[in-house]
């Protein structure tokens, strides 16, 4: 499952900007070697060092930036080039595309540009200066001190975008719940990863090797340098924690202060496998919860008082889209994908309530707004879903054959049935992957060896679940966790949480790291 923290608030402000994948220079139809895809060597090291100092020498020229990408005129952007192969820096290269506000204070009290992550793997942070020209709530006085840079991370959207089918076929609707009845079910399943794979192949394999964690965190350490910055300053959300834990383990002394928002757990037994099975776990709670909470607010939504008879309204609403779609276009599998959503942001509860009650009084418009296909985004979704697979195939290993996945996930079904098929669907193209699969970076520091981090965690968080903030709390030694007691909502910093919010403030303008980790109450639960 995807691990992409957008705030609701802030996904809400409906920044589309995407174009069709495009293509990486024509060197690369000449000559791309099939490379190992991600150890960590003395030639990766050098070339790393290398572009940053091309990149340190040549800046980044901002300019307007184009219509297509939805980003208003007082945001510029530019791009930087970096190597496709950093064991090869004098290769093929690839353009990043970048974006940046200046800090909005007086220049004395500027602190240097601020770097933003938002997950995926695959999503576009081209948003992330919308934040501060927005003046939201949580992030008015760090743009005073910061420039907010935002990028497309190599493969996502104008940075070398790829693409693994087109995005009609992604996006076509309806399709079946994801829950396996019959071996044939699995089987067809089966069949499509292996096309899915096959496909990334065909449209994007010269580039598949090299999209890697740990590529990544090398391009971020020569955006720090073509931005004139001596070390970096970074939000990374969701698998931007990933990213940030990675490029502090190979960048130690280039870290000057580094956010954690929604902290993956960095145990490279755990990537990415492993990973996806605890999110499954996690998931079943968090929808506990929401169906905890529409039971409480029976009175206006009528869909039961417990939240055993939530679920048997929603498995009612299943059976009846399956049988006969929505719209022609809401099966079981797009009603599942919707209502995951109660799993990342509480936000989102009135309105998944509201539909799934309307749909049961003969009314299905609520819910077909929500769940169909949104098709005029259909080229960025695509992109988005092919970087995430490629990511995620590439950095670890994986089980080739289905037997361990069949008995995997048959078994977690039994008692986290709510997302346990989905995902393993899902990911299931990277067992028959066709580029090499890396070794996962080994993350784990010295006490002093690395400047202190401040971490975010919901105690309830499903895609990031909080044993994983408290490993990467043990690996990094002197780093800080806030935990948002209580609460569940994936991404919390920049949101309704003041406490939160004052931690993040006191850290990033002041460097301030406070007497041992801290705690903070829950956010109000939304309102029916």
């Amino acid at each position: 499952m995807k691990v992409s923290a957008l705030y609701g608030a802030i996904a809400a402000l409906g920044l589309v900007g995407s174009t069709a994948p495009s293509t990486v220079s024509a060197a690369l139809s000449t000559s791309t070697a099939a490379a190992s895809s991600d150890s960590v060597t003395i030639a990766d090291e050098h070339g790393v060092a290398l572009a940053a100092a091309r990149a340190a020498a040549t800046g980044v020229s901002f300019k307007r930036c184009a219509p297509a990408t939805g980003l208003p005129a007082p945001i510029r952007c530019g791009t930087v080039s970096v190597p496709l192969d950093y064991a090869r820096p004098d290769g093929p290269q690839i353009d990043l595309t970048i974006d940046r506000l200046p800090a909005t204070g007086p220049a004395d009290r500027r602190q240097g540009s601020l770097l933003y992550n938002p997950g995926g793997p695959g999503a576009s942070g081209l948003y992330f200066p919308i934040y501060a020209l927005r003046h939201l709530h949580g992030w008015t006085n760090i743009a005073r001190a910061y420039d907010f840079v935002g990028f497309d991370p190599r493969g996502v959207g104008r940075s070398a975008a790829i693409s693994c089918e087109s995005p009609a076929r992604f996006t076509k609707a309806p399709t079946p719940d994801p829950d396996p009845v019959t071996r044939a079910d699995k089987q067809r399943r089966i069949a499509a990863a292996k096309a899915y794979a096959e496909g990334c192949k065909h449209r994007s394999g010269r580039l598949l090797p090299f999209l890697t964690t740990a590529n990544n965190a090398r391009d971020l350490d020569v955006i720090r340098a073509a931005l004139g910055e001596p070390q970096l300053n970074y939000l990374g959300a969701s698998y931007g924690t990933y990213l940030g834990e990675v490029y502090a383990t190979l960048f130690p002394g280039h870290v000057r202060r580094m956010v954690l928002d929604s902290v993956i757990d960095p145990d490279s037994r755990r990537i990415w496998y492993q990973a996806n099975l605890d999110q499954d776990v996690a998931f079943q709670r968090r929808w506990l919860d929401w169906r905890s909470w529409v039971a409480r607010h029976n009175a206006a939504y009528h869909l039961g008082t417990t939240p055993r008879a939530v679920q048997q309204a929603y498995d009612q609403v299943r059976a009846a889209v399956d049988k006969r779609p929505a719209g022609g276009v809401v099966g079981g599998g797009e009603l599942q994908a919707a209502y995951l959503n109660a799993g990342y942001y509480d936000q989102t509860w009135p309105k998944l309530a509201k539909a799934l009650s309307a749909y049961l009084d003969g009314r299905p418009k609520q819910l077909i707004a929500q769940a169909a296909p949104d098709r005029a985004h259909a080229a960025a979704a695509e992109n988005e879903n092919a970087v995430y697979t490629a990511v995620e195939c590439a950095d670890g290993p994986w089980p080739h054959s289905f037997a361990t996945w069949d008995r995997d996930n048959s078994r977690l079904a039994h008692h986290a049935p709510f997302e346990t098929w989905s995902n393993a669907w899902m990911n299931l193209p990277c067992a028959y992957w066709g580029a090499p699969s890396g070794t996962p970076v080994d993350v784990s520091f010295a006490p002093g060896e690395l400047s202190p981090v401040l971490m975010l965690a919901a105690e309830r968080d499903a895609a990031t679940p909080y044993a994983g903030a408290l490993e990467a709390h043990r690996r990094m030694p002197g780093s800080v966790l806030v935990t948002e007691r209580g609460s569940g909502s994936h991404g919390i910093s920049g949101g309704p949480n003041p406490c939160v919010n004052a931690h993040v403030d006191a850290y990033l303008l002041r460097g301030k790291t406070f007497n041992g980790d801290v705690s903070c109450g829950p956010h109000s639960e939304p309102r029916p």
